[in-house]
């Protein structure tokens, strides 16, 4: 499998090798945010912090799920995930999204959110960018990636106070929305 799929990528003109190393860097980017995201939420406390729990929860999860759906097409590409977590963690596309040293200050805290999710965007933009009518399997599960994260984004943003998004902030019917149709059972 790994070696047709790494052919007919690479017949269309992609660079599989840059391909694979953005693709591990960003599922690396996507699980260090789910763990991330577990510290954040757990000290999202009191009327300020409740009120971004919800939201951190969803981006949280989908984050999982956006790391659970990358992996499949890394190993298909014929690449593969770091032997070492350090490693893993070392690699990510994104810089660690840390707690806070105030965890109190909401408004840190928005801005390591919303900074987690533009650097996501900016990954998941430049995959597209490359695969975009030459992989169409890895093109379309980044776009899937790349709604979810504009969504997150969106949601962080408004709450610092950069103007309405017109995105509807937490999810009524489950998570990852765009990506659930890559997860095994639809994410079920």
């Amino acid at each position: 499998m790994a070696q047709v799929a790494r052919d007919m990528v690479k017949k269309a003109g992609v660079d599989v090798d840059k391909l694979i190393n953005l693709l591990v860097r960003n599922a690396s980017a996507e699980l260090t945010t789910y763990y991330y995201y577990t510290i954040l939420r757990v000290n999202l406390i009191g009327l300020d912090g409740e009120g971004l729990k919800a939201i951190t929860e969803d981006a949280r999860i989908e984050d999982r799920n956006h790391f659970e759906v990358l992996v499949p097409r890394i190993y298909e590409l014929g690449g593969k995930l770091p032997r070492d977590m350090v490693e893993f963690h070392n690699i990510s596309a994104c810089p660690p999204a840390y707690l806070p040293d105030n965890p109190r200050d909401i408004n840190a805290m928005l801005k390591v959110l919303v900074a987690a999710e533009r650097c996501a965007i900016t990954g998941y933009t430049e995959i597209c960018n490359i695969t975009a009518g030459k992989d169409h399997r890895t093109y379309d599960i980044s776009l899937a990636i790349l709604h979810e994260e504009v969504e997150h984004e969106a949601w962080f943003s408004e709450f610092i106070g950069e103007g309405p998004s017109g995105h509807g902030g937490v999810r009524t019917e489950g998570h990852s929305p765009y990506a659930r149709k890559f997860l095994p059972n639809g994410g079920k």
